[in-house]
């Protein structure tokens, strides 16, 4: 028998996970798995659910946000585990898992990944770690950090816009250079995006992304009059195209080098991300996933 080791955050999200458990052992079985689950808490090491990995595992399956899918991604490239993954979106983000066209409802996601066929999609990189959907630093970037987890499971997202409410205060420029072979910036800025995937807190920002194309999509919101800025958000909030923007810098690429001095962080899918200076690439085909099912 086929086997899946099934990695399941219970404090995800709402932790619907733990009433959908039965689910996805009933689906696999139907198709002839055997799952065998592991339980993500504080108390082992997130490399001891690999202990057990040999030729009879088929695939990863992940109950998670893309926070809880990334710690797992960099575990098995730690360990050079080169297994397909999918995931199960129960998070509170579920960014990067929505955009591949996985469903929310746990029983529907579990037949299309069963029904699927392994795609390679691209794997972004920054310094010595790896993040599915997107890398961001600047203001506000260390909100979810910041969040506690009681609040994320209770207000769902938003806590994260009372948490953002807060830091308004610590409005302020920020110098950076980004050096690429497709665009060079030194100045000052408000926030930078990094995006293997097109959302970020359900907002398509990066509209023009393609997981499969090799190339990063890098958003910089440059620093500038708050009306000006005010009126950017509002369109990447609406997802309205952003070009000639005057507030705004977007290109892509499969490579850059960022440089920063500031007293700020980096942030990988809501997890603390490496410090400067940044070395960021995009790893085409990188990432083995199923239950892809993107739009035309």
């Amino acid at each position: 028998m086929n086997k899946v080791k099934f990695i399941y955050n219970p404090f995800s999200g709402e932790n619907t996970i733990l009433d959908d458990i039965d689910t996805v052992i009933k689906i696999h079985q139907k198709y002839d798995y055997l799952v065998v689950p592991f339980r993500i808490s504080k108390d082992y090491q997130l490399s001891d659910a690999f202990r057990d990995i040999d030729e009879t595992y088929k695939y990863i399956l992940i109950a998670g946000g893309d926070g809880t899918a990334d710690n797992v991604v960099n575990i098995m490239k730690e360990m050079n585990i080169d297994l397909p993954i999918a995931i199960l979106p129960v998070g509170t983000a579920n960014d990067f898992a929505k955009f591949i066209g996985i469903p929310i409802n746990v029983e529907e996601a579990c037949e299309q990944i069963l029904q699927s066929d392994v795609e390679s999609l691209d794997l972004g990189k920054i310094n010595d770690k790896y993040f599915i959907n997107v890398a961001s630093t600047g203001l506000f970037t260390d909100v979810s950090q910041k969040t506690d987890v009681n609040l994320k499971n209770t207000m769902g997202k938003l806590a994260y816009y009372v948490k953002g409410i807060e830091q308004i205060p610590n409005f302020r420029k920020l110098k950076i250079k980004v050096d690429s072979s497709n665009m060079v910036f030194d100045g000052d800025m408000y926030l930078m995006f990094i995006f293997n995937g097109q959302t970020a807190g359900n907002f398509k920002f990066a509209y023009k992304a393609d997981v499969a194309d090799g190339l990063l999509d890098v958003i910089i919101i440059k620093a500038g009059m708050i009306k000006d800025i005010i009126t950017l958000f509002v369109k990447m909030l609406r997802s309205e195209h952003l070009e000639d923007f005057k507030g705004l810098i977007y290109f892509k690429t499969d490579k850059l080098e960022i440089e920063c001095h500031e007293n700020i962080v980096t942030d990988i899918d809501g997890e603390r991300g490496p410090d400067f200076p940044l070395k960021v690439e995009c790893i085409k085909g990188g990432l083995k996933v199923l239950g892809v099912k993107r739009k035309n």
